[in-house]
């Protein structure tokens, strides 16, 4: 474990680095440059060239030319990562024109949110059914080393660790209820927002390395796979006409126990348990059919 380590070096955090006003810079630049013509101008005369004042002309002129190169501007969320010959110095967030070692090269990169939107992918969820499953992910860069020097693209690794969160956490749940063995378990359709805090600790998690963090996460499609969708439509379809004749039943059932009770307290008729039976089995069906019920005169005794 050591030798793997070493191997792979230290790695790198965000550090501050030392700026200064860019304005000051500036004035401070052009004024060592008109003061270097000067000197030049005056080191040329008509008996020769004073060869010290000369040197010290051009001396001046290369220590302005340096302090101008040193200039550099970002915009608000925006950072500026600064390294002397490879080594990284730290890293400067601070907006505007700006002043640092000429020496330094700045790399930006850009601290704003970012929106990913993946593509709709095809995975296998708890239970093996085949479904198509997409996301939208709100990320941004916090940590600006990690970013630089942890991975080679910082895009290119968000979104292909996008897409294995993705289906890792497809895989830990089951579509939607039906699928499920547990009633109280959390499904892909019905537990949406448990969904999507499992997928952003998944992306804060994966991310961590490349110091990035994670705004927001959440589904943006979900649908069973077009192999599968017509079987499982009818299978929705057959469990809401059972959920609805179910409930049908259950009213039915306590509307003729209620007529029944009505009967018998204000005795307005008398009836046997066949009449009884009869008389459930007739309100049942007017109840629970499907079709408007015919009614038929009885012109005999009851």
């Amino acid at each position: 474990m050591g030798g793997v380590l070493g191997s792979r070096g230290t790695a790198h955090t965000e550090q501050p680095v030392t700026t200064f006003n860019g304005f000051v810079a500036l004035i401070f630049g052009l004024v060592l440059l008109a003061i270097g013509g000067v000197c030049m101008w005056q080191a040329v005369g008509h008996f020769g060239v004073v060869w010290g004042t000369f040197s010290i002309g051009v001396i001046v002129i290369l220590l302005g030319a340096l302090t101008l190169a040193g200039l550099y501007t970002l915009q608000p969320n925006e950072a500026a990562i600064l390294q002397l010959f490879g080594a990284y110095r730290g890293t400067s967030r601070v907006a505007g024109l700006r002043a640092a070692n000429p020496f330094y090269t700045r790399k930006k990169l850009s601290l704003r949110a970012r929106n990913l939107n993946g593509e709709k992918l095809k995975v296998n969820d708890k239970r093996g059914n085949p479904i198509e499953i997409g996301a939208v992910i709100v990320w941004r860069v916090e940590d600006t080393a990690k970013a630089r020097f942890e991975v080679d693209d910082v895009d290119l690794y968000v979104k292909l660790q996008s897409e294995a969160a993705l289906r890792h956490v497809a895989s830990l749940y089951a579509y939607d209820e039906a699928d499920s063995q547990d009633a109280e378990e959390i499904t892909l359709r019905g537990g949406l927002d448990d969904v999507a805090q499992a997928l952003a600790a998944e992306l804060s998690a994966r991310f961590a390395s490349a110091g990035v963090l994670v705004s927001d996460a959440r589904l943006t499609h979900l649908a069973y796979a077009p192999e599968i969708a017509q079987v499982m439509l009818r299978r929705q379809q057959a469990e809401a006409v059972i959920s609805a004749r179910h409930k049908i039943v259950q009213g039915a059932v306590a509307m003729v126990e209620s007529a029944l009770t009505a009967l018998s307290e204000r005795n307005v008729v008398t009836l046997d348990d066949e009449r009884k039976a009869a008389m459930v089995s007739n309100l049942l069906v007017v109840l629970c059919g499907d079709n408007e019920a015919q009614p038929i005169i009885n012109a005999g005794t009851l």
